[in-house]
């Protein structure tokens, strides 16, 4: 098998099963060390046992539409390079946004340090880019899934931020006890998606990613609606909250803060597509009715 012949076939297949031509770029960039500048040139030489690693790779991805971070076992978020498998959830770029929405409020705040959980960790994305934004703040990073939490702690060592977070096994606020009343923020990309919608996604979704990071319960809300009324008992006053939502969701996720009468600031914040993805608050503590 010639690697021109096998990559105008790939290509091909790939817009015949709409797929981006972009990942079979990306696939030969992760596995084989081939830049889009080499393909360009055709400036090309690969092993076959190389190109017979990648095409069972691809054919993976065409038949079983396994998605292609996960054939690679890595993708880029932000600019942190992290371990996936099907255990965790892909990072999306969206959620990027909630880390600049927290250096923001910082920012805003002239908050440096303090104690900054990300509940719900996953690949420990969003733990690792508090970690990058708040150089001076104690990160803690919670997972019910121990396959999860492992390979949030990989990546950590893999970024070299393994001395800056603190991984916790149990359920959202659970392991964190120590911390009542004192948590300077928290933040969170919970399971979000209404379970009689699980099975319109798209195939890459519902059958390969975790169901635990996916499944919202009927509305989608279960787990927000969670965040909402324990974070109280850990938050100092002051303390921020915010997580990431599903269209249509945020208003409201906003409506049941302003209803706690506890928290202030309620704001909604779009990604960049437009779309209402997050809700952030700050806890005030409880107000006389």
């Amino acid at each position: 098998m010639k690697f021109w012949e096998w990559y105008d076939r790939s290509q091909q297949q790939a817009i015949s099963a709409q797929i981006s031509s972009i990942e079979l770029d990306w696939l030969l960039d992760r596995v084989a060390g081939i830049d889009k500048l080499s393909i360009r040139l055709k400036r090309v030489y690969i092993e076959p046992s190389i190109l017979q690693k990648l095409d069972n790779l691809w054919q993976q991805r065409l038949r079983d539409r396994v998605p292609i971070q996960y054939l690679a076992g890595e993708t880029t978020w932000r600019d942190l390079e992290l371990f996936v498998s099907p255990a965790v959830l892909i990072p999306r770029p969206e959620t990027e946004l909630l880390i600049d929405l927290v250096q923001e409020y910082c920012d805003r705040a002239q908050i440096k340090a303090g104690e900054w959980v990300d509940l719900g960790t996953g690949s420990g994305a969003i733990a690792l880019g508090l970690a990058q934004v708040l150089p001076e703040a104690n990160i803690h990073a919670v997972d019910r899934s121990e396959e999860a939490l492992a390979i949030a702690q990989q990546n950590a060592q893999r970024c070299g931020l393994e001395d800056r977070v603190k991984f916790y096994h149990g359920d959202w606020f659970e392991p964190l006890a120590a911390f009542k009343g004192k948590i300077t923020g928290m933040v969170s990309n919970p399971p979000y998606i209404p379970s009689g919608e699980i099975g319109s996604l798209q195939a890459e979704v519902k059958n390969h990613e975790p169901c635990l990071a996916l499944d919202g319960g009927i509305d989608g809300l279960n787990a927000v609606r969670h965040l909402i009324v324990t974070a109280p008992a850990y938050l100092t006053k002051g303390g921020y909250w915010a997580v990431e939502l599903m269209i249509a969701q945020a208003p409201i996720v906003a409506d049941i803060l302003a209803r706690m009468n506890c928290y202030c600031d309620i704001q909604i914040h779009c990604d960049r597509a437009g779309i209402e993805r997050f809700v952030s608050a700050t806890y005030q503590s409880m107000m006389p009715q």
